[in-house]
C-alpha cells in the first residue's frame, strides 16, 4: 500500500472545496482512495464559529453531542467526553487547531459531504471505481497519542467480514471484523500529520481487501458500522456513566 501526502496552500473560511481538490490532487486511477481531511470540509462548508470564552466554548459541544459528561475530571482538563456521530470522542469533534481563529466544528452531514467529493472526483478524472475518506483524529483509552478515524466514506466497502471463515488452524472466527475505513484513515492521517504540516489531502493506492463499489453506502451499511450502546463489549463501562442528553439526535 503507497500514502502520498498532498500540501496545499492554507484553507480558510470562505474558501471553496472542489477547487482546492482540483488544483492540489494528482491524477487519480481507478481504485485509488482519496482521504480529505474533515477540518477543511467544515471550513469549506462554513461549519466554522467565534468563541469568545470557555462557556460559550462547553455550551457548543452539548449542543454538537448526542450525550455528553459533565464533571470535575472533565472540566479540569476543559475537554467533555461525548458521543457525537455515534461515536466516543472529546468534545463531539470541535477543535481550534489551525482554524485562524475560527473552532471548527464536525461537516453537518459527513456521508453527504463524502458523496458529493466522490461524485466530482470521479467524473473529473473519468474513472468508476474510487474510494473516498473523511478523516479525523481520537483519542484511545489508556493510550497518550491520537490516531486516524474515518468519519465518513463513499465507493468501498467499509468493513471486512471475517465471521465464520477459518484461521490458520482451521478454527472459525466468531466476531471478527476488519475496520478497513478506520484502518485506512489511521495510514493517511499518519503522513498527513496533526500539526502545521499543511497537507490535508492523501491518495492511498494498491490497498489491498478493498472492495470498491459503484454506488455510495446504503442506509444499512451505514447503520452495520456502529453498535448500540446496550450492545458494546465496553457497556459495562459505558452503562455506568451519568450521561446527559446534548442537542444532537
Amino acid at each position: 500500500m503507497i500514502v502520498t501526502p498532498y500540501k496545499t496552500r492554507p484553507v480558510v473560511a470562505g474558501d471553496t472545496l472542489y477547487p482546492i481538490l482540483d488544483t492540489y490532487l494528482p491524477r487519480l486511477h481507478e481504485r485509488d482512495i482519496v482521504v480529505v481531511t474533515s477540518k477543511i470540509v467544515s471550513i469549506c462548508e462554513g461549519s466554522v464559529v467565534k468563541i469568545h470564552d470557555s462557556q460559550e466554548k462547553q455550551d457548543l459541544i452539548r449542543k454538537q453531542s448526542q450525550y455528553y459528561i459533565d464533571n470535575e475530571l472533565t472540566r479540569r482538563y476543559e475537554f467533555q467526553l461525548t458521543i457525537a456521530n455515534n461515536m466516543c470522542i472529546p468534545n463531539a469533534g470541535i477543535d481550534e487547531s489551525n482554524g485562524n481563529g475560527f473552532t471548527i466544528l464536525w461537516p453537518k452531514n459527513p456521508m453527504q459531504s463524502a458523496k458529493k467529493i466522490w461524485n466530482h472526483l470521479r467524473t473529473k478524472n473519468s474513472i468508476k471505481f474510487l474510494g473516498v475518506i473523511i478523516s479525523d483524529s481520537h483519542t484511545t483509552m489508556l493510550r497518550y497519542g491520537i490516531t486516524g478515524i474515518g468519519l465518513a466514506w463513499c465507493g468501498f466497502q467499509a468493513l471486512k467480514n471475517y465471521i465464520g471463515t477459518p484461521d490458520i488452524f482451521h478454527r472459525k472466527l466468531r466476531v471478527t471484523k476488519s475496520h478497513l475505513l478506520d484502518g485506512l484513515a489511521a495510514s493517511a492521517v499518519l503522513v498527513m500529520g496533526e500539526g502545521n504540516e499543511q497537507t490535508p489531502l492523501a491518495v492511498i493506492q494498491e490497498a489491498r481487501n478493498i472492495v470498491f463499489t459503484d454506488h455510495s453506502p446504503t442506509k444499512e451499511e451505514i447503520e452495520n458500522m456502529y453498535i448500540p450502546l446496550k450492545q458494546d463489549m465496553y457497556a459495562p463501562l459505558l452503562m455506568d456513566i451519568p450521561w446527559q442528553k446534548g442537542g444532537k439526535k
